[in-house]
């Protein structure tokens, strides 16, 4: 199984399953002499992990991670970073139910058409566990990005929407309230509204926008390498998402040139930003800001019909312990991959620089 790895010269491997002992990865290219603060990438840790409130999935997984190489005395050596996270609350029994037959809108179907064989215990690989993993690696690239701010919050669940631009908000709100929308009123709405589709034994979707400033301009290449695509493929790599848009997105779409056109200041910056902080596939200088659009989750608790590995019509049951909507969780996961991009970039430009001098 390819695919295990994200980035250049700052780079992730991950490795590990849903019921596996441990989940872990290896970082490699960070640079050396950057103090770490550990309690920081325990509580984007926090605030991923199962079990934090009544509108997540209550598996209860302490998520703490334990590094084995890279560090001393709390800084970063320049050699490769190993980390494992244990699972220590797996309940595999709960689904023994799909050893034999594929739950609708899982990977399982095609894992094992793929493979010819799969973990049925979560999901094994294509869980979303997994990104547990990334979450350390993007705290790590945070610390290592210094002066860079990323915040991402959730922007709407299901037909619930933040209707106002990001500059109108107080993002630190976000981590207010269980549901992470910096409107105390629409989170109220939200985490309602997840409550009653969990009762009815469905699940929902929703968005999370989000925000960096502090960018410089420089970052990303062309013509493959743009930074757009990058974030894009980076968001598009966690699990259960299904659209990504960046600036005025789809928005952009019905507006005239003379009105999506971003005019200059004499310092360079401009007056609006439906760029979205990218231009040619390089960083402006102004906020770069991106949706990411997430589905319900596939694992009901309702009769659904399936196939099992016969190819016979069968129904299946969900069980087990789930999120009736995963955008919460999925906050760290987004800033994590933001930051995993841009500490890409960073030591790219940083490495033709020096090639330059």
């Amino acid at each position: 199984m390819a695919g295990n790895s994200f980035g250049n010269l700052f780079s992730l491997t991950t490795f590990g399953e849903s019921h596996g002992p441990a989940l872990g990865g290896v970082i490699d290219g960070c640079p050396a002499g950057i103090q770490l603060d550990l309690d920081k990438i325990q509580l984007d840790l926090d605030r991923r992990k199962p079990g934090q409130s009544a509108i997540v999935t209550q598996r209860k997984e302490p998520d703490e991670v334990r590094f084995l190489s890279g560090l001393f005395e709390g800084k970063t050596t320049g050699t490769p970073i190993g980390f494992i996270i244990e699972n220590t609350d797996q309940k595999s029994h709960d689904y023994s139910h799909i050893k034999d037959s594929f739950r609708p809108s899982h990977a399982d179907y095609v894992y094992n058409q793929k493979y010819g064989f799969r973990d049925y215990r979560g999901g094994g690989r294509s869980s979303a566990r997994e990104t547990a993993s990334r979450v350390v690696a993007g705290a790590i690239a945070k610390q290592f990005l210094k002066d860079i701010k990323i915040r991402a919050f959730v922007s709407s669940v299901g037909h619930i929407t933040l209707d106002k631009p990001y500059t109108s908000l107080d993002i630190d709100l976000a981590e207010q309230n269980i549901v992470r929308c910096p409107d105390p009123q629409k989170a109220k709405q939200m985490e309602a509204f997840i409550k009653e589709v969990r009762k009815d034994g469905d699940t929902v979707g929703g968005t999370v926008t989000c925000v960096i400033e502090n960018v410089p301009v420089g970052l990303g290449e062309p013509a493959f390498e743009k930074l757009h695509a990058e974030l894009g493929k980076a968001m598009l790599s966690i699990n259960a998402v299904k659209g990504f848009e960046y600036g005025s997105g789809f928005s952009g779409t019905v507006m005239r040139g003379s009105e999506h056109n971003d005019l200059y200041n004499p310092d360079g910056t401009t007056i609006t930003n439906n760029s979205g902080g990218i231009q040619g596939g390089i960083s402006n200088g102004m906020d770069i800001y991106f949706k990411v659009a997430f589905k319900p989750v596939a694992t009901i608790m309702k009769a659904q019909p399936t196939i099992d590995n016969e190819g016979n019509a069968v129904e299946m049951h969900g069980k087990g312990r789930h999120d009736p909507c995963v955008v919460p969780r999925a906050v760290p996961i987004v800033e994590a991959m933001a930051a995993l991009v841009l500490a890409d970039y960073k030591l790219i430009n940083q490495a033709r620089n020096h090639n330059e001098i």
